[in-house]
């Protein structure tokens, strides 16, 4: 993640580095960037932007069509749960049949049932048409690394993977804006509709931009050998039982990610929700807040390395969770609509500030050989605490309402901070040595 921020964004021209903010035309035709991977970034740039727009609104519909958080808990938990069951299988498919038949069933069945969500109105419905979209949409994120790797060459892998998450993310805060601000646009243009109408037809566009990715998918031609390789562990990784067995530091880095996840998945599925209903934001200002908080990540992500290095990996990591505990106590414990609203994106740049170092921490305390293994047990265990405290927290919210509950967060991340630095914190050294 350093050496991405650092050094990918600088294209040396006349024996200097020239920002590629000011030539980026310069910048790419430097990357050498091939005709596929532009291929494959015109999917990820549709099926991004649709589910993108379908994420920021899809709760907010959900409350539009009376339901409540414990029913939007229920279908987060049951998304994530679909996710955990698929993630394996989809694994051993793409081993079996390739990366490229994968992700046309994803491409077809990801909008179809973001589609079916958006008109179905029953609850029961709606828990499982979430756990069977949540199956489709894991085939993307195990399809996606893989694919950008096939795709590019060592030399410019990071560069791939800047450039489309960048572009994610920018395309996000666009949808937002739009989203926001629709309803009003559609009101001035003299379309008298209700606001849960309005929001269907935003979910309904957003599943068929995302669809309109499946045209590039279907042109896609993937290097299978490199890519089944990099999907594959190495032949000298170990199960996940014999590596928990014997890695001390992956023993006491599982149980505080598995509770900082918990922190996380308890409000961030219900933010919108939490604007919407309990400071009455109106949309359009939610939008722009969600678009805010997008551009906001993405500038303090040039700030993680200098903060990483001036702490180290695991006091930097701590002082991100201690802020976002602080965030989330303010957020308890005021009724001002603004203080609120600046709690709230100081949230949301914290808790993605924090991630680079908790990956950077765990790719820098397990051996070389064993870093596949050791991200797909921390991504397997947070899929798992996600589902259940998405579908908890729901509940809670529904039970004992926001101020109570938004206080038992802040006092559990103050002890994933605390968990963090008495169970890691001793390895701190050897960490900073090896990153």
């Amino acid at each position: 993640m350093e050496q991405l921020l650092e050094t990918d964004s600088l294209p040396i021209r006349g024996g200097k580095a020239t920002p590629s903010w000011r030539n980026p035309a310069a910048w790419l035709q430097e990357k050498k960037l091939s005709h596929g991977f532009w291929v494959f970034f015109t999917a990820a740039f549709f099926f991004d932007f649709g589910f993108s727009v379908y994420a920021f609104l899809f709760n907010l519909y959900l409350l539009d069509i009376h339901f409540n958080e414990r029913a939007i808990g229920l279908m987060g938990g049951a998304h994530m749960l679909g996710s955990v069951v698929g993630t394996l299988p989809a694994g051993l498919l793409v081993r079996r049949i390739g990366i490229r038949p994968l992700l046309i069933v994803c491409f077809v069945t990801a909008p179809a049932l973001g589609a079916l969500r958006a008109v179905t109105m029953g609850e029961s419905a709606q828990i499982g048409l979430a756990f069977v979209a949540g199956l489709s949409m894991c085939v993307w994120g195990v399809c996606f690394l893989p694919s950008v790797a096939g795709l590019t060459t060592e030399e410019n892998r990071a560069s791939g993977f800047s450039l489309i998450v960048s572009v994610s993310i920018g395309t996000s805060a666009l949808g937002g804006v739009v989203c926001g601000y629709l309803p009003q646009w559609l009101h001035r243009a003299g379309f008298a509709m209700q606001a849960a109408d309005v929001k269907r037809m935003i979910l309904l566009a957003s599943c068929g931009i995302a669809a309109m990715g499946l045209f590039a998918v279907l042109r896609m031609q993937l290097p299978l050998p490199q890519a089944e390789t990099l999907v594959n562990t190495t032949p000298q990784s170990r199960s996940w039982r014999e590596l928990l067995r014997v890695d001390p530091f992956l023993l006491r880095f599982l149980p505080a990610m598995a509770l900082w996840t918990m922190v996380l998945t308890s409000f961030t599925p219900f933010a919108n929700v939490y604007l919407s209903r309990a400071l009455h934001v109106p949309m359009s200002r939610i939008g722009l807040l969600f678009s805010v908080a997008q551009m906001m990540q993405l500038c303090v992500t040039l700030l993680t390395p200098m903060l990483f290095r001036a702490l180290g990996l695991v006091n930097g990591i701590v002082a991100t969770q201690i802020f976002t505990a602080l965030c989330l106590g303010c957020l308890a414990g005021t009724q001002n609509t603004g203080l609120a609203v600046a709690m709230y994106l100081s949230f949301s740049v914290m808790q993605w500030m924090s991630a680079p170092g908790l990956y950077n921490l765990l790719m820098s305390g397990v051996p070389d050989e064993e870093r596949s293994t050791a991200a797909s047990i921390t991504l397997f265990c947070n899929a798992i605490v996600g589902a259940g405290a998405t579908a908890g927290a729901g509940i809670l919210f529904t039970r004992f309402g926001y101020p109570i509950v938004l206080a038992g967060i802040a006092a559990l991340a103050f002890v994933a901070a605390m968990l963090f630095r008495s169970l890691v914190g001793p390895l701190d050294r050897n960490m900073t040595a090896r990153a």
